[in-house]
């Protein structure tokens, strides 16, 4: 049976013929004979009219003394940092040529395992080409097919998110909140409005699939105003229509196609398009940029949770970034205690806080930014581990809070690890710069957090428990994570043996091995809204490691952790549908550098052999594409811009034969200090 009374969402323009793909010089033929060339790719128009062949080749780059010049000047300067932080250097002689040799045996490494800990020169760089900049933060992203003179196009982002829920959002109109906050008019949502059962149907699916994980709302004063607004909806206010549309569109985007049919009678596409835009243009009637209140905020931050596997990278980092000064201006960074505010508005928004600092974090990871390191003065203190029915609004004194599993058991654990990493960024401040001297100093406080996160959490967990799992998954990630990136700094400073090198690649393989728990356990199904995604901590740390392993070192690993390796990866493309299909930048590149590894693989193989059912994919579908936009430069004839499909063209400038031409320095580890920037997730 059909609950729902919802309007259709606009549709957004059918867009007309992929432009024809202009060249930024001319070619050959018509240089050398001094003639206009349009640039047309594959042929100008001179060219084909005069029946020889068209060739371009790209000039040689300017001044490319001054770069190579600039580059050895930044790899002295980092030397001459490293020498003069141990004392082997006087600052005098900085910049001074020094004799070759070795000058010291065994010195002090700095230990990081803190996103803000950096050794050597600013890893930052602006990517510029054909009118365009982008500043990407750390060379990670350079170094696996951002950067070296090549703009990634913002397109190349998938603007609909990724897998299934791309193919379900296309019919969304393109636009997003801030914009329509900008230009956009208040218009009435009557229609969008469910049924009153279909209504509860929705809060239902919320309260059981998304509120565990997020703790964003209370749960008995949030589902009495859902169902006064169910019941009369014309008379909401425009607070409590935000957040009654941000509770229903997350609430279908965690359900699957089948439960939504069953259980609300319509289609999961249709039905995430029209409460899409029903929560944005909510949020607009509400005029959410300049409002001070915490509901509109809360509706906000539930809008931007599933907005991160739906919008491109950069638009969700912006937006984001609206959200956590919204609640500045709140005055959500100050802990309610300091303010004299009630009990209940206290913790709820402390809630708020923490879940809206972790979004923002991710969303600079994956816009390729650095996370803002937190001022001093903002001091909100962690959310009590309590129920939520100890408290409620009105209440005069704080609850006392539990030992043991509680609501707030995922929240608590997720935040407890995250303190850690706050902790050793506080360090900057005091001048240590968020290093430790010693890779001992560094276990002694990845033990203190392992200690206290099983003490205090995990001991009180149930595996059988899905959340409880969820909840011991991701904190036990989170210490494998801190001591893999203790280990990657030797990689960057290039001090690792062999046996560090076997001993890194094992942890990775065992923060694959808790993703690969976590997607195969059935309980967790009701979250696949999360796991589809790479929620564990030291994810991309591990994938980057084990595939740059596989690559360049793999004699240093045994036959059977090869195998292994291998194995991993394939469960990982197994469990994470999105690095198959999506057109974020991040997948883009993890699928090149899937394939760079494997093909080396086959290479010291010396045999084609067998290959896993992930890499026949990913080679099915980089020759499809480069099918589809050969026949699309075929078949265009209108000049006017690049091709669509130039994302395809994964080896710009790289010869056919080698399409995993992207360069990363055989001998520079120092991509991993990206990767050491992941922050409180």
């Amino acid at each position: 049976m059909n609950f729902l009374t919802i309007a259709p969402a606009p549709t957004s323009r059918k867009p007309g013929p992929p432009p024809q793909r202009i060249m930024g010089y001319s070619c050959q033929a018509c240089g050398r004979r001094k003639v206009k060339c349009d640039k047309a790719v594959p042929e100008c128009a001179a060219c084909r009219k005069s029946g020889v062949e068209c060739v371009y080749e790209a000039p040689p780059p300017r001044g490319g003394k001054r770069l190579v010049t600039r580059e050895v000047l930044d790899k002295l300067a980092r030397y001459e940092r490293l020498l003069e932080q141990h004392g082997l250097l006087d600052a005098a002689n900085a910049g001074m040529a020094t004799p070759s040799g070795s000058v010291l045996d065994t010195p002090k490494e700095p230990i990081s395992i803190h996103w803000n800990a950096s050794v050597g020169p600013d890893g930052g760089a602006v990517i510029a080409d054909e009118g365009k900049s982008r500043y990407v933060d750390g060379s990670f992203w350079r170094n696996i097919g951002v950067g070296d003179g090549q703009l990634e196009s913002d397109e190349e982002d998938d603007p609909a998110g990724y897998g299934q829920v791309a193919t379900q959002m296309r019919g969304l109109a393109v636009s997003d909140p801030l914009s329509d906050a900008l230009v956009g008019t208040r218009q009435a949502l009557g229609h969008y409005h469910p049924t009153e059962e279909a209504a509860m149907i929705l809060w239902d699916a919320y309260a059981e699939n998304i509120e565990p994980i997020t703790k964003v709302l209370h749960v008995p004063s949030t589902r009495k105003a859902i169902e006064r607004i169910s019941r009369d909806p014309q008379r909401a206010e425009p607070r409590d229509e935000c957040l009654a549309f941000s509770v229903y569109h997350f609430a279908v985007f965690s359900m699957t196609d089948e439960e939504v049919v069953e259980r609300l009678g319509g289609q999961r596409s249709e039905l995430l398009s029209s409460f899409h835009f029903a929560t944005r243009q909510a949020l607009v009637n509400a005029s959410f940029l300049k409002t001070t209140d915490l509901t509109i905020l809360q509706a906000f931050v539930l809008f931007l949770l599933p907005a991160r596997y739906t919008y491109d990278a950069h638009t969700h980092w912006i937006l984001t970034g609206a959200a956590v000064r919204i609640g500045q201006r709140i005055g959500l960074h100050r802990d309610g205690t300091k303010l004299d505010l009630a009990p209940f508005d206290t913790e709820i928004r402390r809630r708020l806080f923490y879940p809206l600092l972790s979004l923002d974090g991710i969303a600079s990871q994956m816009a390729g930014t650095a996370v803002t390191q937190l001022p001093d003065t903002w001091d909100v203190q962690q959310p009590l581990n309590i129920n939520d029915d100890q408290i409620w609004p009105g209440m005069t004194e704080m609850p006392v809070e539990q030992k043991g599993a509680t609501d707030m058991m995922f929240r608590l654990s997720r935040t407890c690890i995250g303190k850690t990493f706050v902790k050793t960024g506080k360090m900057q401040s005091g001048g240590m710069g968020g290093n430790f001297d010693e890779a001992a100093e560094a276990e002694k406080t990845i033990q203190e957090a392992e200690r206290e996160v099983e003490e205090n959490y995990i001991r009180y967990c149930d595996v059988i428990n899905p959340l409880h799992f969820l909840s011991m998954a991701l904190a036990r990630s989170g210490i494998l994570s801190m001591r893999l990136r203790v280990r990657l700094c030797k990689m960057r400073n290039k001090t690792a043996t062999d046996a560090d090198k076997r001993e890194t690649l094992h942890l990775a393989l065992r923060i694959l091995d808790t993703d690969n728990a976590v997607c195969t356990q059935a309980g967790t199904s009701k979250f696949r809204w999360l796991t589809q995604s790479f929620f564990l901590w030291g994810m991309w740390d591990a994938l980057t490691f084990v595939l740059n392993g596989l690559w360049k070192e793999p004699t240093v690993f045994s036959a059977a952790d090869v195998k292994s390796a291998w194995e991993r990866m394939a469960q990982v493309y197994q469990n994470h549908q999105e690095m198959l299909h999506s057109k974020q930048t991040i997948n883009v590149a993890f699928r090149k550098l899937t394939l760079v590894a494997w093909e080396a693989h086959q290479q010291r193989e010396e045999s084609e052999g067998s290959q896993p059912a992930f890499v026949a994919a990913l080679r099915e579908q980089q020759e499809k594409r480069r099918q589809r936009r050969a026949a699309q430069l075929a078949a265009t004839s209108t000049p006017g811009g690049s091709s669509d499909t130039d994302m395809y063209n994964w080896s710009s400038g790289a010869s056919s034969e080698s399409p995993f031409d992207f360069n990363i320095d055989d001998a520079d580890w120092s991509f991993w200090e990206g990767l050491l920037r992941g922050g409180m997730q």
